[in-house]
């Protein structure tokens, strides 16, 4: 699992019928600075993600990838290698606050 951030999103009118109604989105993944520890950086990565809990566009969110993209009930028999499975609120590493939703 990675913390990722939602900068956009993609439409696919065509697509396989396992994967229709299903958003899909543009995620950046993030990672600690590694100089300070204080905040979240991006890794300059870009994934596409199945989106089934409704993440918005610049929320954060917790994403998994690979075979375990396909073990929810929702995407087991779709072709897919990443998946929004949470919506970060917060992440503390150090006793320090690195990022908070507002």
């Amino acid at each position: 699992m990675f913390v990722a951030k939602v900068t956009g999103s993609l439409v696919a009118t065509q697509k396989l019928d396992t994967m229709v109604g299903y958003k899909l989105l543009v995620v950046e993944p993030y990672r600690l600075d590694a100089k300070t520890r204080k905040t979240l950086v991006t890794t300059g990565r870009t994934f596409i993600a199945v989106d089934t809990l409704g993440a918005g566009e610049g929320e954060y969110v917790l994403l998994t990838q690979g075979s375990s993209a396909r073990l929810t009930p929702e995407t087991k028999s779709m072709p897919i290698d990443a998946i929004v499975i949470g919506i970060v609120d917060s992440v503390h590493v150090d006793k320090n606050c690195v990022y908070e939703k507002e």
